[in-house]
This record gives C-alpha cells, sequence and structure tokens, in this order.
C-alpha cells in the first residue's frame, strides 16, 4: 500500500534530522513510528527516573511516617 501525505516542513526537517542521527533511512523512522502508534505494548511497564529511586530526602526533617498518628481516619 501506498499513502501519501502532506507533511509541514518543519515537521519535514525534524523527522530527517531524527533519522540521520539515528542513522536509518527516514521510511524506516516513520513506518517504526506509526507501528508503535499502531500497536502500542499489551503491558504497560513505568520506570522511575533515576533522580527519583535516588532521592534521599531531607536529613533535617523527620520522617514522615512519624506524624502517621495524627492523621485523620
Amino acid at each position: 500500500m501506498q499513502i501519501t501525505i502532506d507533511l509541514p516542513p518543519d515537521l519535514e526537517q525534524d523527522l530527517i534530522r531524527q533519522a540521520e542521527r539515528s542513522n536509518v533511512p527516514l521510511q524506516t523512522l516513520i513506518l517504526q513510528a506509526l507501528r508503535q502508534i499502531a500497536q502500542p505494548p499489551s503491558v504497560f511497564t513505568a520506570q522511575w527516573s533515576e533522580s527519583v529511586l535516588s532521592y534521599q530526602g531531607i536529613l533535617d526533617l523527620p520522617p514522615f511516617e512519624s506524624y502517621r498518628d495524627e492523621l485523620f481516619p
């Protein structure tokens, strides 16, 4: 099947640059994007960023859990 679409010039240039950076043909880049949209993964896995995972908190503050008894039911 062949489909023709008119892209705005800025989007076209962005796609060309991305294809060059990824070292893949423009057609392959577009096909990959379309496949990703058409066939989303069946299982969603979320990953916290490294900055969130490595967060140590503020050492001068008491732990939040120490206030648990004061919370309303």
